[in-house]
């Protein structure tokens, strides 16, 4: 055990143990995304009260329950990632038939989202049983917390996740960010971010906020033009390294019916009619710039073929 955690299992001790836990329920239970002070009192309490806990990968997992001082033995352990939900979410409902207690936990922040575990709780609750939420750490809430957007006419955000790994759905999904008025949250993997910086280009001016390693030693977050991202990423050897998380800002407005929407109206000429002609017609419907939206053509269309 980590021994800076040793007031933390009392804390947590003292804080969550009144509160009710029901048996024969699941526990979907979020975990740090890096820095484990990040963990919840309320977490850590559950985690020890758990008969069994479900988890993406067992041996990160024990490793975790350790660093809190935490034992659980390998039966205690069941195994439930991508590859065996279905079948592994039959294993855990007969436990909890039996009055057990279960806490799922992703290798890494909340489970469900980009994680595994939506099929353990869809396949849970659709057998009528409880199924308890345990709020904590997100990539998705850290990024969007520090991207500093502001947008007075359109609210809300899109998580994305990952795009396609193949070059020709990666650049088709890309050309459909073009015009989504939104933020837009998407998550990579260091040996796919370049390509992915890359594709990221044919959006111009849009801003980009980049949260790499976040929450660990070597967090990094900066604010980048999208086709300024591959230079960033070579400016210096280390910041290829790492998870990231990009929060794409949402399209600029300049007037008053605003680019966004001349943006979607031009994607969907662009796919029947001559550029010319689609940027034309864009134009005079939504009333944005003829210019602005001649280059965002350009850029689509550049896009395409990539």
């Amino acid at each position: 055990m980590n021994a800076s955690f040793a007031s933390a299992l009392t804390a947590s001790h003292e804080a969550a143990a009144s509160q009710h836990y029901p048996q024969g329920a699941l526990y979907v239970v979020a975990t740090p995304i890096g820095n484990l002070a990040d963990i919840t009192l309320r977490a850590l309490h559950v985690l020890q009260l758990a008969d069994t806990i479900a988890c993406e990968d067992t041996r990160h997992t024990q490793s975790l329950l350790r660093a809190y001082g935490i034992d659980r033995s390998p039966q205690q352990l069941l195994a439930l990632h991508q590859h065996n939900e279905a079948e592994a979410a039959q294993s855990a409902l007969a436990r909890l038939r039996a009055g057990q207690r279960i806490a799922y936990v992703s290798d890494a922040g909340t489970p469900a989202i980009s994680d595994p575990g939506a099929r353990l709780v869809a396949a849970v609750r659709a057998e009528g049983l409880p199924v308890v939420p345990l709020p904590g750490a997100s990539s998705v809430t850290t990024a969007l917390s520090v991207a500093g957007i502001v947008n007075d006419d359109v609210t809300g955000f899109v998580f994305a996740g990952f795009l396609p790994a193949k070059s020709s759905e990666r650049s088709a999904a890309v050309q459909s960010l073009a015009g989504e008025p939104r933020a837009v949250v998407l998550l990579e993997a260091p040996h796919r971010i370049e390509p992915l910086a890359a594709a990221l280009a044919a959006l111009g001016d849009r801003p980009l906020t980049i949260g790499r390693e976040l929450t660990k030693q070597f967090e990094e977050i900066a604010t980048v033009k999208a086709a300024e991202f591959s230079a960033w990423l070579t400016a210096e050897a280390n910041r290829t390294r790492g998870e990231f998380v990009l929060v794409l800002h949402p399209a600029p407005v300049a007037d008053g019916t605003g680019d966004t929407e001349g943006l979607r109206i031009l994607r969907l000429l662009l796919a029947e009619l001559p550029l010319k002609t689609a940027v034309k017609l864009a134009a005079d419907i939504s009333g944005s710039s003829r210019n602005t939206l001649y280059d965002a053509a350009l850029a689509l269309k550049q896009l395409s073929k990539t």
